[in-house]
């Protein structure tokens, strides 16, 4: 074994993340529900210390449900051993797994200066919590339109931070019974002060903290409200969790919701230079060559309105699929058919000029 490799195995996880897989051969048993996922760590920590892990293994449980198999779905760091420090999570939904967004950096976001500035609180909060004390940035309300890097940001914290980042996609805490989305709320927080510092994101935050008047509030969604305005109130210790909530109808939201985050941090479309910028550097990674004739400063400029997901998704991977099918470069046709498709808050005169 290299030097490196003893070393990998000797490291500490910090959280690995867990998928229960069932048993060997078949079994009337379909597998032991989590009910108390706390406990649930303990007791996999106490039999399985030391262990090797990494994605994709199997863990067996060698006690409660023997030869039970618990697939490693996520390991931070990739190589590593189960130690008194580790998190582990059972994996429930796919809008709660802990993960460290390596790769994406502050720098990969084009524009949004504004916003920048203000995250640098945020990193230098995650990489020194105990620093703060009672003013630390733990409640932040990333608002602008859909598609404008409120995402991008949240793992770009993540990963120069080496935080966990807890994404939930705020619909899917509604569930069939009242008190169910608030338990998960209770239990995120749970998590994410065991994975501490730590990254709670909440995308699509309207969907459950709309005000009032905009919508009839059923038994679940206020269950819901209650749970994540007491857990941001920070009635307990909270030291290194960062919420961090995304909308874009933050004037919408209920003031009881709104009045909880400390900070709100506008995301805006990019602008002309921006567009540019977003449309070079991700045509640069096209697995088909772009034709030396376009000009993508012209569609730059064709694109006034356009958030940095419509640039991506709507126009360069549509000019990129049409050229595949015609199994051709990508050149200026291709963009023009892509244009041709799009629906968005753009004057027509720009559009198609």
């Amino acid at each position: 074994m290299s030097d490196s490799a003893i070393k990998a195995s000797t490291t500490s996880a910090k959280f690995i993340v867990l998928k229960p897989a069932g048993y060997p051969m078949k079994s009337d048993f379909e597998h032991p529900e989590i009910s108390e996922p706390r406990v649930f760590d303990y007791y996999a920590k106490e039999q399985w210390f030391g262990a090797s892990v990494k994605k994709g293994d199997y863990l067996f449980d060698r006690r409660m449900y023997p030869d039970f198999a618990f697939e490693i779905m996520n390991v931070e760091p990739k190589h590593a051993t189960i130690g008194k420090s580790t998190v582990i999570v059972v994996q429930e939904t796919e809008n709660n797994i802990p993960q460290i967004a390596a790769g994406v950096m502050l720098e990969d976001i084009v524009g949004q200066q504004g916003a920048k500035k203000k995250c640098r609180l945020i990193e230098r909060y995650l990489k020194d919590p105990e620093s703060f004390g009672r003013w630390a940035p733990k409640n932040i309300l990333f608002f602008g339109p859909s598609g404008t890097g409120k995402t991008m940001m949240a793992k770009a914290l993540s990963s120069v931070t080496d935080a966990p980042i807890l994404t939930v996609k705020s619909t899917q805490l509604i569930g069939e019974h009242v008190g169910e989305g608030a338990a998960r709320i209770h239990l995120l927080y749970a998590r994410a002060k065991d994975l501490a510092p730590c990254i709670l994101f909440f995308d699509e935050l309207d969907a459950i903290g709309l005000d009032r008047s905009y919508q009839e509030l059923r038994g679940d969604v206020l269950e819901i409200v209650n749970a994540l305005l007491t857990e941001m109130d920070g009635i307990e210790d909270r030291s290194g969790i960062c919420t961090i909530g995304a909308t874009n109808r933050h004037s919408a939201l209920d003031h009881s919701v709104r009045s909880r985050f400390e900070e709100e941090i506008e995301f805006s479309l990019p602008k002309q230079d921006e567009r540019l910028q977003i449309l070079v550097n991700y045509s640069r990674t096209f697995p088909v060559k772009l034709h030396e004739t376009v000009d993508l400063a012209k569609i730059a400029r064709r694109t006034q309105g356009f958030s940095g997901r419509d640039l991506v998704e709507k126009v360069l991977k549509i000019a990129l699929h049409q050229a595949i099918i015609d199994e051709t470069v990508v050149n200026a046709e291709h963009f023009d058919h892509a244009l041709s498709k799009i629906k968005v808050d753009a004057p027509p005169s720009i559009l198609f000029s």
